[in-house]
């Protein structure tokens, strides 16, 4: 019954990003604010991107600010494949599409916190409402294939098929995973206190 719902509502964002037909206009750089809205997510091989986006009033429109990062150790396979990632995004603002493709996102380092960056910014024809600053921001990244390498079809061969999985922030700066390559030196080790 849960997976039933968490399907509708995926199907309901992508409605509703869908329904925000007009292109996004380019409308300069900002600040994020102390608390901008963070998602992301992980490959299914080593690394991970970050998102963070505000929204705000832009000349009485609805405005969207953000920056991107992708981590940086992370399988060669999975290399530059940020901007296909971010161009199949979006964001909705109180369940309504107010950005359709992220590629405007300004790329920055991975970082605890991207509160206070400088971030591109895209402007909808959605007015900004009162009340909006309240409401409930999401951004939305489609799961999808990234690589494939698989010499057959999906189950029948060998071979490497790398998926990305959308979630939360998959970039971090210090992410103690096996494969964190020790100080640039690329051997792999584990970071763990104990060792």
């Amino acid at each position: 019954m849960q997976k039933s719902f968490k399907i509708l509502m995926a199907a309901l964002a992508a409605a509703a990003l869908g329904a925000c037909a007009s292109p996004n206009m380019p409308a300069g750089t900002a600040t994020l604010g102390a608390s901008p809205t963070v998602g992301g997510g992980t490959f299914t091989s080593p690394g991970g991107l970050s998102i963070a986006v505000d929204a705000r009033d832009i000349g009485g429109r609805t405005g969207i600010c953000g920056v991107w990062a992708e981590s940086i150790n992370q399988s060669v396979m999975t290399r530059n494949s940020g901007p296909k990632i971010l161009a199949s995004g979006g964001v909705t603002l109180g369940g309504e599409g107010v950005a359709r493709g992220l590629s405007f996102l300004r790329k920055v380092e991975p970082a605890e916190s991207y509160a206070g960056m400088e971030a591109n910014c895209v402007v909808s024809e959605r007015p900004w409402r009162a009340g909006d600053e309240a409401r409930e921001l999401r951004i939305h990244i489609p799961r999808q294939v990234v690589y494939n390498g698989l010499d057959g079809d999906f189950g029948v061969s060998g071979g490497i098929l790398i998926w990305f999985r959308p979630g939360g922030p998959g970039a971090h700066p210090s992410d103690p995973k096996p494969w964190y390559h020790l100080n640039g030196t690329g051997v792999s080790g584990s970071l763990a206190k104990d060792e």
